[in-house]
């Protein structure tokens, strides 16, 4: 059995014992690109402190030790070695230990991640390590806040760019080897091992500068570089890019008030990664899927932005001062992603950054945050698997969430100013709540303890509503409910809200406009509006308009009445995306039928001209039609609303953002519905041309993957289509439909290459299980019983990202409602109960992977009974 899951209890011991001061490593891949060498060789030198005559452990997942040598002794590999750890016993105040090993290359994204580009078959490299996965690439105290100085080196072929948090000291080709160079890196202050990195192949870079002049005279010179793989250089928009870089440096250096710390700033785009980005200082990894071959809309941009600013935020929050442990993994996600939205708004050009927080950010918080395995933002995390899980909604979009509700409550200046004094008393140190609530409470002068507890400290969100009393088209009595049950209490949690009430009529020419708006304090149960009371009836009361509060919104029935017949009229982007949200919480609650939100959809998607929320609008649609409408009525529904997709299409302006939206929206629902493939069939051939619409490589795919999904593509068209497009994005697209022609020998094949075999990388995986989802329910029942016998053995046996992603992907989440049943006594519900009940002891990120899933369907089943 694998010991690699350090658990809470065990960090705190070893914190407590050791003081871990610096790593000198040395890593060895010069024989990367050969596949047939499934290791590399890693030394690393640890030096620290600890209490004489203790005994602790090092953390190496590694292809086997070769040797141990502790305060210039050489222990017996024997009996140090206990599978994922080196134990080292007898220590002395001061100590040195080196540790010589084999690591192993990665298919997985953990660790050093070892890639082969198919369209030019170079081999290129990466690390990835949060939460702990620095530990399969070298030897150390894996956890946060047993924070050294770092001193890499690496041996690399000649011709490659090879990069690390420091800047490149030197480089030294081998004399014993003509082909390799070793590069040296310049030692790094002190940080924690999950954000070191190394970053190796034949990389296409870019370089830039970037100065500021400091308070006091003193000048701050940061060199920028950019990297991708070679094959997407010419897609690579570095100037953009340096651009929004600069920006962000600017404005974060002046923010924050700490000049910029880590010297260099590099950014990377690589493939198959697991993430959007990963902040190691001096070094961020962004997924490639940012890099555009494809034609991309400004809502991408703006997404990429969005990355870019909030992995430029880290270098503060989570790199500069860092959590202890991970249950405060808050501290460093939620500012960034409170920080990397501000970042959009106040240093580039977009001026929708907040709507399209609401709009989608804050849509993943509220999905999160209605799961049966919520928690609070500041979580109770025992051990690495919980870390890896809590990686979600709550920590990142709540979490800003309430971030934005904090700085309405306190006001900028003061947040900034705490913020500024958090950076100065713990610099390249490790903290907990507490420390960050005294240095913002000592600049607001507000005790925040209650708001901690209440905000941060509780679990679920709150759904506000507006009761109205009404005379003769006048105001009477209105009063705001708050209705906040903690899914893991059964307690009410009855939040103070900071909102704004909006009051919205319709002009002289018809467009609803703000006439009135009013801020006040929501706090209990229920809140008496005193301030409306005899105004006259407005068409729209808009609760949390603005959207300065984290809660769900329902609409009161003549607010309801006056959006579904009126919603593009709505001339506020941020108004209409928060009554676009109030429309698909009412549709996800199972309150309003599905069917009246994809209605909604095809009313007034064609007139929404914000990309960001129209992309998601139609994504929602999408869900709605597939999983809360009834069986009786989808196929109708599904019907409707390709012929609007397919209208809007042709009618969209050519070459705009929402025809590419339509288009995409179009492919994706005819992956389940046919009455529109002889459209995409001509789109594909070209016998239909779209005036503006760029049928590129991504697009094409997704054609594909629709006709394939009904058997209306053969293999060896979409062998031929991957001839044409032998990209990596070529292949995870030709992985899916392949794995989606309905036809049950391809299902078995998909089924076994993803759970049986080993040989396909992240997000080729990821690609066929999607394809294999892709399918009618009847092809899919086989499968029921074979994944629940396979849960343990798959968690057992496979990384935990690899593992996650099949636990996830292959739950069988498409299910139906049959006449008179009831949705928590649907077959597949009840198996998952059983399963749930027998493995109790099962590890806890399993069972809240397979708890979640369940929610999700019985969510979906409860709103076609309802809708029914």
């Amino acid at each position: 059995m694998s010991n690699h899951n350090l658990s809470r209890d065990e960090a705190a011991s070893r914190s407590a014992l050791i003081t871990t001061h610096s790593y000198d490593v040395t890593l060895d891949v010069r024989d990367a690109a050969d596949p047939a060498v499934a290791g590399y060789p890693s030394t690393s030198t640890i030096t620290f402190s600890a209490e004489p005559g203790s005994a602790t452990f090092l953390d190496f997942i590694s292809g086997g030790v070769q040797s141990v040598v502790l305060n210039g002794r050489a222990l017996d590999i024997d009996a140090v070695v206990d599978r994922d750890r080196v134990i080292l016993e007898d220590l002395a105040a001061d100590n040195q230990v080196t540790v010589a090993g084999t690591a192993l290359y990665s298919r997985s994204g953990e660790g050093m991640h070892r890639f082969v580009d198919p369209a030019d078959g170079q081999c290129y490299l990466y690390t990835q390590y949060e939460p702990a996965d620095s530990r399969r690439v070298f030897a150390n105290f894996e956890q946060p806040d047993l924070k050294a100085e770092f001193t890499f080196r690496v041996i690399a072929p000649a011709g490659w760019e090879v990069a690390s948090n420091g800047a490149e000291t030197a480089r030294t080709p081998l004399t014993d080897d003509p082909k390799a160079v070793q590069w040296d890196f310049e030692t790094t202050k002190r940080m924690s091992t999950y954000i070191t990195t190394v970053l190796a192949g034949p990389y296409f870079k870019a370089t830039d500068h970037w100065g500021a002049t400091l308070d006091g005279g003193t000048r701050l010179e940061v060199p920028l570089a950019l990297y991708c793989r070679a094959s997407l250089a010419g897609a690579f928009d570095a100037d953009e890019l340096f651009r929004l870089t600069k920006n962000g440096l600017e404005f974060f250096n002046a923010l924050f008030d700490y000049p910029y710390p880590w010297g260099k700033y590099d950014q990377a785009f690589v493939p198959e990664y697991n993430l959007g980005a990963m902040e190691n200082p001096g070094l961020v990894t962004f997924t490639e899927k940012y890099v555009y071959a494809s034609r991309a809309t400004d809502a991408q941009y703006q997404g990429r932005a969005n990355t870019l600013m909030h992995e430029m935020a880290h270098m503060w929050f989570g790199d500069l001062v860092t959590m202890n442990w991970w249950d405060d993994l808050w501290l460093k996600e939620s500012f960034a992603d409170y920080m990397g939205t501000l970042g959009v708004d106040r240093a580039t050009d977009w001026e929708s950054a907040w709507v399209n927080f609401a709009s989608k950010r804050k849509a993943w918080a509220y999905l999160q945050d209605q799961l049966p395995t919520t928690h609070p933002i500041v979580a109770d995390i025992p051990d690495l698997e919980a870390a890896k899980q809590n990686f979600d909604g709550i920590t990142y979009a709540k979490g800003a969430s309430v971030l934005k509700q904090l700085v309405a409550y306190v006001g900028f200046d003061a947040f900034i100013a705490g913020s500024r004094q958090y950076f100065r008393d713990h610099a390249y140190g490790n903290t907990s709540l507490k420390d960050l609530l005294e240095a913002l409470g000592a600049a607001s002068g507000r005790d925040l303890a209650g708001w901690a507890r209440q905000w941060l400290q509780t679990s679920g969100i709150s759904t506000i509503s507006a009761e109205i009393v009404e005379d003769d088209g006048l105001l009477g009595a209105v009063t705001l409910r708050q209705d906040a049950i903690d899914p893991i209490t059964g307690h009410q949690e009855l939040r103070p809200h900071r909102m704004r009430l909006g009051l919205y009529d319709p002009d002289s020419n018809g467009v609803l406009v703000r006439t009135e708006s009013i801020e006040l304090d929501v706090d209990g149960p229920s809140t008496l509006v005193a301030e409306l009371n005899a105004k006259p009836r407005p068409a729209l009361l808009l609760v949390n308009d603005d959207d300065l509060s984290y809660a769900k919104v329902r609409l009161d029935p003549g607010s309801e009445h006056t959006v579904r017949t009126s919603l593009d009229k709505i001339h506020d982007p941020m108004a209409r995306a928060l009554c676009w949200t109030a429309l698909w919480d009412s549709a996800r609650d199972g309150v309003t039928p599905g069917a009246r939100y994809v209605a909604a959809v095809e009313q007034f998607a064609p007139a929404e001209d914000g990309i960001g929320v129209l992309l998601n609008v139609l994504g929602n649609a999408s869900t709605a039609i597939g999983r809360f409408v009834p069986t009786a009525t989808r196929d109708g529904v599904r019907k409707d609303f390709l012929a609007v997709a397919a209208a809007q299409l042709k009618a969209a302006p050519a070459g705009s953002d929402q025809q590419l939206a339509w288009a995409r929206t179009l492919a994706d629902v005819s992956r389940h519905g046919d009455t529109e493939l002889s459209l995409l069939r001509s789109v594909l051939d070209g016998s239909v041309v779209i005036d503006g619409l760029a049928v590129d490589a991504e697009l094409r795919w997704s054609l594909w993957q629709a006709l394939a999904a009904h058997g209306q593509a053969s293999q060896a068209e979409l062998d031929r289509e991957l001839e044409a497009d032998k990209t990596a994005s070529g292949r995870e697209g030709h992985a899916l439909a392949s794995a989606a022609r309905p036809d049950p020998s391809v299902k078995a094949a998909a089924w076994d290459s993803a759970v049986l075999g080993t040989g396909l990388s992240n997000e080729i995986l990821s690609a066929t299980i999607a394809g294999f989802a892709t399918a009618p329910a009847a092809l899919l029942e086989p499968y029921v019983e074979p994944y629940f016998d396979c849960l343990e053995k798959v968690w057992a046996e496979r990384s935990i990202e690899i593992a996650g992603r099949i636990v996830r992907g292959l739950f069988p989440a498409a299910q139906d409602l049959g006449d008179g049943m009831e949705p928590a006594r649907h077959p597949v519900v009840l198996r998952t109960d059983e399963w749930l009940a027998e493995h109790g002891d099962a590890p806890r990120a399993l069972r809240r992977i397979i708890i979640e899933q369940r929610s999700h369907l019985l969510r979906a089943l409860t709103a076609q009974a309802a809708n029914g």
